[in-house]
């Protein structure tokens, strides 16, 4: 199996700057990309701990990364004009709901203000020819609806944190019709995915990382809301419809701008207890408990996307079923759990499910459709 031939080999010796990469879902689609021989550019913080995936694969030695806050337009757009990329993937984010509570300014300036720097700076580089901007699937005006939410859906947010990511979604579109539909004009869309897990993933209030840290600890998880729902998936999913999606409007064009859900299925996902306790069952330990004291701020309780319009025009689809997305997840955490290196065992974990997705005839792994501008091999072999 050749990886690079991947997304019919767009990646190849291309340019691509990834804003965020020092962060859970940027440093995975850092790692593929490097794989896929891309020439990898980051921008970000730096790395919050010694256990974030950035520093355990050593990418700092494998990418050119430079450290930077997205909301120094300056210094970002400096940083671009330097780099000259051919693709850009913007993941700088502050990224979790809690944390939005307690810094709604920071949250606001980072996910909304960063958006517009982001945009501003492909407006102003030549060599850009395809951006993509990872929202999250909370962008949607959430009413607890059951049927998944689509691309059309009004967007809104009850937290700063799901606010934010509808004002970066509004953001978004406002470049693209205002900017980006010109010929000549770089090809730009949005991207929402579902609740992402896998090894790695250290953050702060978010289930499977507050899991393991109880493990290590020698205590109880301890669950919020253990009856909502979520999307859950395993974090190459998203990436592999992001890669994508990307490499289509690469070859083809505005035909695929505009947003775009990537997510693990149309039916409701397990709650949080039904994640967990998959998970204890799989990793053989562990323990949960229940919160049933305070005043907690919003949650949503239900939360799901309608996929139908990425299966139907990109011809993408999810590869794994849950059992196998908590599966490759808690195999991620037993690497982490240990103090070597890890990149080794996340690219093993990368080309066991880019198998599983040609196995599974998944478009992008086994695609038999010819590009319609770079000559290259359309198929994983």
């Amino acid at each position: 199996m050749n990886v690079t031939d991947c997304f019919s080999g767009i990646y190849k010796g291309k340019k691509v700057i990834v804003t965020g990469d020092t962060g859970f879902k940027g440093s995975w689609l850092c790692l593929w990309l490097k794989e896929l021989g891309a020439d990898v550019y980051g921008y970000a913080l730096p790395p919050q701990q010694k256990e974030d995936n950035f520093v355990r694969c050593g990418l700092d030695s494998l990418i050119r990364h430079k450290d930077g806050d997205i909301r120094d337009y300056d210094l970002f757009l400096r940083y671009v004009k330097e780099v000259r990329p051919d693709i850009a993937f913007h993941l700088a984010a502050q990224p979790l709901v809690l944390e939005s509570y307690q810094n709604p300014k920071y949250t606001f300036e980072t996910n909304v203000i960063g958006t517009v720097n982001f945009f501003e700076a492909v407006r102003a580089a030549a060599s850009i020819k395809t951006a993509v901007n990872i929202t999250s699937d909370k962008c949607y005006q959430n009413n607890e609806s059951i049927s998944g939410y689509r691309e059309n859906d009004p967007m809104g947010g009850k937290d700063p944190y799901s606010a934010s990511k509808g004002c970066a979604e509004l953001v978004t579109s406002a470049y693209l019709h205002s900017f980006f539909q010109k010929d000549g004009s770089a090809s730009i869309a949005s991207v929402r995915a579902g609740n992402v897990i896998g090894g790695g993933d250290w953050s702060a209030d978010r289930i499977v990382p507050d899991f393991f840290r109880a493990v290590k600890a020698h205590r109880s998880v301890v669950l919020r809301n253990p009856h909502a729902t979520r999307p859950w998936q395993f974090v190459l999913e998203p990436l592999s419809g992001y890669l994508h999606l990307a490499s289509l409007l690469y070859r083809e064009g505005k035909q695929y701008s505009g947003g775009w859900n990537f997510g693990p299925g149309m039916t409701a996902g397990p709650t949080v207890e039904e994640l967990v306790q998959t998970i204890v069952r799989l990793y053989g330990s562990g323990s949960i408990q229940y919160e049933t004291q305070g005043e907690k701020p919003h949650e949503a309780s239900l939360l799901q996307l309608d996929i139908s319009k990425a299966i139907t025009s990109l011809k993408w689809k999810p590869a794994l079923q849950f059992d196998e997305s908590a599966e490759f997840t808690v195999d991620g955490y037993r690497d982490d759990l240990n103090d070597a290196p890890v990149y080794h065992k996340r690219i093993m974990q990368l080309v066991e499910y880019i198998r599983l997705a040609q196995d599974r005839k998944i478009v992008w792994a086994v695609s038999n459709r010819e590009p319609a501008v770079i000559g290259h091999s359309s198929g994983c072999r």
